[in-house]
């Protein structure tokens, strides 16, 4: 048989189909050329076109990646043409400026829409030789291409004439007319007045774009259509949506509250007085509901700060669920939020509002682990009963949360005149403590502190007392609180001290050698200074710091923070004694005694004057006591059988009436004299000391 010849079929070539296709264009004299959007590359062009890109042959022209160094606003411009093409069969005259080989060619294009043969949108270029131009023309050209800025040209009517590229990405038809683009027919017609008045308008606002509703600064100004000759108006445009979520974000910031997103203090001012306003013109009623937490104060000691944000986080939700959309929530600050109501029936408003927030607030909350209930005492002024202003109505319900807080806690109190009496008593004892402390109207008395075997004094308590003007001598139950809440305790606290310690150097002068306790206060803790101040007053009286004592109670102590056992750790440094008052009437965690530096321990005087019924309890304190290896004091004692029964338990020391009442300076020498006497005579009539009398 014989072979017969193989034939092998050669697939065939694009570029030469392509070539075939557009035979005609290429007889063109004016560079024309087809450009693949898609591929970023030529897709064919004639002789005239490669002579402008600077290529020998059309095949090379073709494999050229037009899209390696295309600058992403060209790429934006073609993505628009495309667009345009397809939705509007739209045609663009425009000066561009190609780069072959690196050499700047400007050409004014004329851009189409040409289908591929694939049915992709391409573009068909028709270009010629520009006219020539200075070197500023051409680089405005190009400034015109790249920038951010938006600018337009449009005709008297708003139609568009000319858009850069960054105009027309940010509309969103090509055609789409000014007051279409402001979206808002009345600002259109503001803006073409002011453009007929004054030749020249600026403004920011919302505008619809491409990518929805931004904010816009926008310049306009009247001129003329450089192709017509016709009235025209030129638009910049730049974005300023950023800015604008910046100073609607600090706006925010500044009128609510960081932490739970509640209206702040600062809101309250101009929104609540607004609201009252409301109220007033209506004829209504308002309520403003003062809440704040009870016993708040205790989670951020036990738990921390982080848990009681948590917390208050969680309220100021449950708060905004429990109240209707008409009524103002506001976070007034710490642990306090302001609800305001208004209605026909206000009382019944109220009760609504309090029986939703005590179902509510009360709830548990699980809170890093923990399970907490916290519940609410609310103080209620009424509008215009209580008040005509937002301060006096905000005073009003202060004072009636107190009045709730005073009753129990966790309820409700509305305010009533007998509750501004009480205030305005509080203030006047305020101010009249004030002029206490410049007048110099306070007393250290000093309570002796006895040896139980012996009977001798050997330490005294310092506790002031107030020689009023006119009431006479105040007891400290009287003026404390006020002077701890006043804050007033930080300088009367140091004076007492200063006092304490000049007493202890006089007396180890005479020859007494007494142990001289002086009460700290909770809130002296918070004085960064105190060590230093308490030092130094040492030092001014050439005190003993080994024979000054601090007394503090359980429930300072209770507390996450360090600062408390970092100050006493320091007084106990200088040599110093710390000393636990009252125990047994808090919440008597030994952890503290192991915790902190305590050498003392004084037992409650419920304790001691109870020995009868709280005998069990009175002598485990003790036999705790002496197994810590701790030094006891009993308070209260009054009676004889009292002191038989410290005496009988081995109790070191003792104090109370049945010895003696804190007394003045010069009453208190004199007894310690008597006492000394007494306690010489005694050992002088023993009956060793006689025979060695008579020897």
């Amino acid at each position: 048989m014989s072979a017969r010849p193989e034939f092998q079929l050669q697939p065939p070539d694009p570029l030469q189909s392509r070539c075939q296709h557009y035979a005609a264009l290429d007889h063109i004299s004016l560079p024309v050329w087809i450009f693949d959007i898609d591929a970023r590359r030529v897709h064919w062009a004639n002789e005239a076109a490669l002579e402008v890109w600077n290529a020998a042959t059309l095949q090379a022209l073709c494999a050229r990646d037009m899209g390696q160094d295309m600058s992403p606003s060209v790429a934006s411009r073609l993505s628009q043409y495309q667009s345009d093409f397809a939705a509007h069969n739209a045609v663009f005259n425009e000066q561009w400026t190609l780069y072959p080989a690196g050499v700047p060619v400007s050409l004014e294009v004329r851009f189409s829409g040409h289908r591929l043969e694939d049915g992709r949108m391409a573009m068909l270029c028709e270009g010629q030789r520009a006219r020539a131009e200075t070197p500023e023309a051409l680089r405005s050209v190009e400034a015109l291409l790249h920038t951010a800025a938006m600018i337009s040209l449009y005709d008297a009517d708003g139609r568009p004439l000319y858009r850069n590229p960054a105009a027309r990405a940010s509309v969103r038809r090509f055609d789409e007319t000014l007051e279409h683009h402001l979206g808002d027919a009345a600002v259109y017609a503001r803006l073409r007045d002011a453009l007929a008045a004054q030749g020249s308008a600026t403004v920011t606002l919302p505008v619809n774009t491409a990518l929805g509703e931004r904010w816009h600064e926008i310049s306009a100004r009247r001129c003329r259509d450089a192709v017509t000759g016709g009235d025209a108006w030129l638009v910049s445009e730049l974005d300023v949506s950023a800015l604008k979520r910046t100073e609607a974000h600090a706006k925010f910031l500044a009128t609510h509250d960081a932490l739970t997103g509640l209206p702040n203090r600062s809101h309250i001012v101009s929104r609540y007085a607004a609201a009252l306003d409301d109220v007033r013109s209506a004829g209504q009623h308002a309520a403003l509901i003062f809440m704040d937490l009870d016993h708040f104060k205790h989670v951020n000691d036990t738990l921390g700060h982080a848990a009681g944000d948590e917390l208050l986080v969680g309220i100021a939700k449950r708060l905004l669920g429990a109240v209707r959309s008409t009524d103002l929530v506001a976070r007034f600050g710490g642990d306090e939020f302001l609800i305001l109501v208004r209605g026909a029936d206000i009382h019944a408003e109220v009760d609504r509002v309090h029986r939703r927030i005590a179902a509510t607030v009360s709830q548990p909350i699980s809170i890093r682990g923990s399970e907490l209930r916290v519940t609410p005492s609310i103080g209620v002024s009424l509008f215009p009963r209580d008040g005509e202003d937002l301060p006096t109505l905000l005073r009003h319900a202060d004072l009636a949360m107190y009045s709730a807080k005073a009753k129990g806690r966790n309820g409700l109190a509305y305010y009533d005149e007998s509750i501004g009496v009480a205030a305005h008593a509080r203030m006047t004892l305020e101010a009249e403590l004030r002029l206490a402390l410049e007048r110099s109207e306070f007393e250290v008395h000093y309570q002796p502190r006895v040896c139980a075997a012996s009977n001798r004094i050997v330490g005294a308590e310092a506790l002031v007392r107030w020689r009023h003007p006119v009431r006479g001598m105040v007891p400290p139950n009287d003026f404390i609180t006020v002077c701890e809440e006043s804050g007033l305790i930080d300088e009367l606290g140091l004076w007492v001290f200063s006092q304490a310690a000049r007493q202890q150097a006089a007396w180890a002068r005479a020859g007494y050698d007494l142990v001289v306790s002086v009460n700290l206060s909770a809130r002296q803790f918070g004085d960064g200074e105190l060590v230093a101040k308490f030092t130094a007053a040492m030092r001014a009286a050439s005190a003993n710091p080994a024979r000054m004592e601090l007394e503090v109670t359980e429930s300072m102590l209770l507390s996450n923070c360090d600062e408390p056992i970092r100050v006493l750790r320091a007084f106990e440094a200088l040599g110093m004694s710390i000393s636990l008052d009252d125990f047994g009437t808090g919440y008597s965690n030994l952890a503290y005694l192991q915790r902190f530096p305590i050498h003392t321990l004084k037992i409650d005087k419920t304790f001691i004057q109870g020995i009868t019924s709280d005998k069990p309890l009175a002598e485990l304190i003790v036999a705790m006591c002496r197994l810590m290896k701790l030094s006891i004091v009993a308070e209260g004692v009054e009676t004889l059988a009292q002191q038989q029964w410290v005496v009988e338990h081995k109790i070191e020391q003792y104090q109370g009436y049945l010895f003696s009442r804190p007394l003045a300076v010069a009453a208190f020498d004199q007894l310690l004299a008597r006492t000394v006497e007494t306690a010489s005579s005694a050992v002088a009539n023993t009956p060793a000391a006689t025979a060695t009398a008579a020897a």
